[in-house]
């Protein structure tokens, strides 16, 4: 069965709730005021099946003025318009604004519903037929058919039925395979089931018993589905283009309400910041200036935030531009979602457009380099736009899922392109089973700066034979992530362009450069250490013996270490190789020829040295797990 989603639209007291009633027996004014007034102040919905395979739910909206932000909450996610025009009134106010709103949504078909036909003449119903055709030169409802009609009589009920029908067989229906979205226009509580949301699902699916989560609340607010039900029929599962009501459990009802949006956990996120494109309606009475003041509304939400043109210093009526909105509230969007803005005071519809980056940074206005990322993010392939994404992320890594909440398409579609990108060389896949991804551009410029800051450093530090890890990541202006980091790093080393060892990195061909003062202190140190034996001096003792630029004699200390020549035994008791190695040979013999245990006295004695280096020796010996400790003795480790 085919879902779609007809949402009307016409000035107040238009026939528009009548008319519904007339084609589905369903009177959507619920509230005593509606009734009272003969108005509808809230949004209505009731369901028409005009064959056994298609099903037609119906959104009624309110037509006065000041219930305008009512009627966006619930068009958003509509397939076909039913405009709504009294045959004795003909096109008034907000005919023409609730036009302006379902181009700016770029609904892109319906039907027009002359009612109250019995209240004119032939002669003014022509007239009247001729003034709709008129206003809808240039519009998405141009040729589109004008039935006559009754809500009374029921004359031309059949013929708008079948019209209807006919439009809606002809419609593309919403994507199942993307993210499951349902913007909320409405919330209330069932005594013994407890919070139900509903909206128009617009994309994606969702199952009983599936978690997800209200967006853009800042805590993560998730529940798991209890029931499912579309048009009042309970479902085990619910797809795009379903009105769907949806049982929230362990969710206060306060804790929701019209504007969120339902998703599954994580697949959203949250922003202050939307870039855009915008067009200023033609009958908007003055240019848009930098910072207006305006009435975002997106999905079924209102948002109050400022405009901020990008390509000039103010927007004309009938100008279409790039925009940046700052609101004051956040909002759950993806690139393609459309929206309306209204002036702040007084709240009139001036203009609207489309989502194309939902988590964008702050832009300076006339950048031209934001302004051709949003040209190609408008108009360019989908595979154009991921790496256009990929590129404005530097050297922060996305994953496929990120991606897809970042443009919009669902993550099969961006994996098929990533494929053809990585291909080309215009992006780099760092995990296959993380699905993350860096643009080529980014990656091979992280490995000139590896390379750049390697050579300076060897420059500085001619004594040193590498520079550790995280200094070097540190030392890069493009400050990547670990992962592109240690990506770019091994691609770097399979190349036989750098050298890794022992947590220090330095390019292939690069040795310790010493000139004649370096070898003569480097030479003196290991005279010293040599002839210390098993009683070195402390560090800074021996550094003042060997040279007054303590800097450069502890750099050349450094080299002995790393070359093996000297050993660290704790802080500054340092000991030259062959007197550590007889020192831990003269303890293995004591603990084979003693029944496997040696005393401090015993090993000190052996030695010749007070407990002042023994005692170190064998703390070290423990450490490196040659011996360990029990009581007052030591024996061989794993004994």
């Amino acid at each position: 069965m085919r879902h779609i989603i007809l949402g009307t639209a016409g000035h107040v007291d238009h026939g528009k709730t009548a008319l519904v009633k007339a084609l589905t027996g369903i009177d959507t004014d619920r509230l005593k005021e509606e009734k009272e007034r003969g108005i509808s102040i809230e949004l209505g919905f009731a369901k028409m099946a005009p064959s056994p395979e298609l099903e037609i739910g119906i959104v009624d909206v309110p037509g006065h003025e000041r219930f305008v932000r009512t009627m966006l909450a619930g068009v958003g996610g509509i397939d076909l318009a039913l405009l709504v025009i009294a045959a004795d009134e003909g096109v008034m106010p907000q005919t023409r604004e609730h036009l302006d709103i379902c181009q700016l949504l770029k609904i892109k078909k319906g039907v027009v519903a002359l009612t109250k036909v019995d209240l004119v003449d032939e002669e003014w119903l022509m007239m009247v037929k001729a003034e709709v055709e008129d206003f809808l030169k240039g519009t998405f409802l141009e040729g589109a058919p004008i039935i006559p009609c009754s809500s009374l009589s029921g004359y031309g009920l059949a013929d708008l039925t079948s019209a209807i029908a006919n439009l809606a067989s002809s419609v593309a229906e919403k994507p199942i395979s993307g993210i499951f979205r349902l913007p909320i226009d409405r919330a209330f509580s069932i005594k013994g089931f407890g919070t139900v949301v509903t909206g128009t699902m617009l994309s994606g699916s969702i199952r009983v018993g599936e978690e997800v989560q209200v967006y853009p609340r800042i805590d993560r607010l998730i529940s798991r589905v209890r029931r499912l039900q579309v048009h009042n029929r309970s479902v085990e599962e619910a797809y795009a283009g379903q009105r769907t009501a949806v049982n929230l459990p362990n969710i206060e009802l306060a804790q929701v309400r019209r504007g969120d949006v339902l998703s599954l956990p994580g697949r959203l996120r949250s922003s202050l910041l939307l870039d855009a494109r915008f067009l200023h309606l033609a009958s908007s009475p003055r240019p848009l200036k930098a910072r207006t003041r305006i009435r975002f509304h997106a999905g079924t939400s209102e948002i109050l935030g400022r405009i901020i043109p990008l390509e000039s210093e103010e927007i004309p009526p009938g100008q279409e531009t790039f925009i940046q909105i700052r609101l004051e509230a956040p909002i759950a969007l993806l690139p393609g979602d459309r929206f309306v803005i209204r002036s702040y005071s007084p709240a009139v519809t001036i203009g609207g457009g489309e989502i194309l980056d939902a988590h964008p940074q702050r832009h300076r206005p006339r950048h031209q380099k934001t302004l051709e990322a949003l040209r190609l993010r408008l108009q360019g392939d989908p595979w154009q736009r991921l790496e256009e994404i990929l590129r404005g992320s530097g050297p922060r890594p996305f994953s496929a899922s990120a991606l897809s909440l970042a443009s919009g398409m669902d993550k099969e579609t961006v994996l098929r392109h990533l494929e053809d990108l990585v291909r080309e060389g215009k992006a780099v896949a760092l995990a296959e089973r993380e699905e993350l991804y860096v643009h080529g551009e980014i990656y091979r410029r992280i490995g000139e700066q590896i390379l750049e800051q390697l050579s300076r450093f060897h420059q500085e530090e001619p004594l040193k034979d590498g520079m550790m890890q995280e200094d070097l990541r540190n030392r890069l202006s493009l400050s990547p992530e670990i992962s592109v980091f240690q990506k770019v790093l091994g691609y770097l080393k399979e190349r036989g362009e750098v050298v890794v060892e022992k947590g220090k990195t330095r390019l292939a061909g690069h040795r310790p450069q010493l000139g004649p003062e370096e070898e003569r202190i480097k030479d003196e140190l290991e005279r010293i250490y040599r002839e210390a034996g098993f009683q070195p001096s402390p560090l800074a003792e021996v550094l003042a013996q060997v040279s007054r630029d303590a800097r450069r004699a502890n750099d050349l200390v450094q080299l002995l270490l790393e070359e093996g020549t000297l050993v660290r035994i704790k802080g500054d008791l340092l000991y030259h190789r062959e007197s550590y190695e007889k020192a831990r040979g003269a303890l293995l013999d004591l603990l084979r020829g003693k029944g496997g245990s040696v005393s401090v006295p015993e090993f000190k004695d052996r030695l010749g040295i007070t407990r002042k280096w023994a005692i170190p020796l064998l703390e070290h010996f423990d450490e490196i797990k040659l011996t360990r400790r029990v009581g007052d003795e030591r024996v061989l480790y794993g004994s």
